[in-house]
């Protein structure tokens, strides 16, 4: 599976709203702890290991 870049979200707004407040009231750690946990749940969620190490070469570029 190739990675899709394509913008694909109706309301990126709305995400970044969401992800916020998920971490509003979050210490450093617990930030991170979540973040961590955000990045499992959505890895199992694509399932394809060719896809992941994509991602994770992209990510890695643009920091």
């Amino acid at each position: 599976m190739t990675l899709d870049t394509r913008p694909r979200l109706a309301d990126p707004d709305a995400l970044f709203a969401l992800l916020v407040e998920a971490h509003r009231g979050l210490d450093a750690e617990a930030s991170r702890r979540l973040d961590a946990r955000l990045v499992l749940v959505l890895a199992n969620h694509i399932g394809d290991m060719d896809t992941l190490r994509q991602a994770i070469a992209l990510a890695r570029e643009a920091g």
